[in-house]
């Protein structure tokens, strides 16, 4: 009992400071000390998000922002995590490739919105493609430095134990670059709901971005607030989950030994 009451306020602290946070700005909102107009309440945002959720406005425009940061997380985390892979385990490629990437990743994605408008268009593959090119340097870097990061001491105690090529892979060098793979993964996840935000704003129909955009044009405050928070609890779960993924994956490492 000790336990699980340790374990459950072990769960509740991280959102003390937020919820804290929200009973202060209730109070504010309801006693006038800041103006609806500026701030509404977090009751009327809930009230908002009950009445967008009975027409299905809500679920729709969740749903098509989930797709959009989806797809482009797999595309741009897949062609990065390959290209991390490959130029840290092969020489000849990371000379060939790996001043390319480096210079592009100096260039902000989201300076290319011009470009890419003139590209796709301002349809779904624009906002995709920001997406990708958002996900892909975070999670190249990262994977590219754990490959190269790898201790070479365990390298040669593998080639003692006759391990090579893809047995050495398996058992040696992943392993020892994933800790720096889920890094790259947990920043890249940040940079995909940013990099979202803005890639609604351009001309969409539909998604959280759009729903905000849309709440503007009528100063409703309550349904941009909640766009906001939208945004802020997916990004809050997606961590949550890679940070799952991240004990399940290194629960062999002692450092998340204790800590779980």
């Amino acid at each position: 009992m000790k336990h699980f009451t340790g374990f459950f306020i072990q769960k509740l602290i991280p959102w003390g400071i937020p919820a804290v946070i929200i009973i202060i700005w209730q109070i504010f909102a309801k006693e006038g000390i800041v103006s609806p107009k500026i701030l509404p309440a977090p009751s009327d945002v809930l009230i908002a998000a009950v009445e967008l959720a009975k027409s299905g406005e809500l679920g729709h425009h969740v749903w098509i922002s989930l797709l959009r940061a989806v797809t482009g997380f797999l595309i741009g985390g897949s062609i990065g995590f390959i290209l991390g892979l490959v130029n840290g385990l092969f020489r000849t490629s990371e000379l060939l490739l790996d001043t390319s990437v480096q210079m592009l990743r100096t260039i902000p994605h989201l300076a290319l919105i011009p470009l890419v408008i003139l590209w796709f268009g301002i349809g779904e593959e624009a906002k995709i493609f920001l997406v990708a090119l958002g996900v892909l340097f975070p999670v190249y870097l990262n994977t590219f430095h754990g490959i190269k990061s790898v201790d070479n001491g365990l390298i040669e105690m593998g080639k003692i134990y006759g391990l090579k090529g893809w047995r050495m892979f398996a058992h040696v060098i992943f392993p020892g670059s994933l800790s720096s793979i889920l890094v790259g993964i947990r920043f890249s996840l940040g940079v995909m709901w940013i990099t979202l935000i803005v890639a609604e704003t351009i001309s969409s129909t539909s998604g959280i971005g759009y729903m905000a955009m849309t709440a503007r044009e009528f100063m409703q405050m309550d349904v941009i607030l909640l766009s906001i928070l939208l945004y802020a609890l997916f990004g809050k779960l997606s961590d949550a989950i890679a940070r799952f993924f991240e004990k399940r994956c290194l629960k062999w490492h002692t450092s998340y030994q204790e800590q779980s």
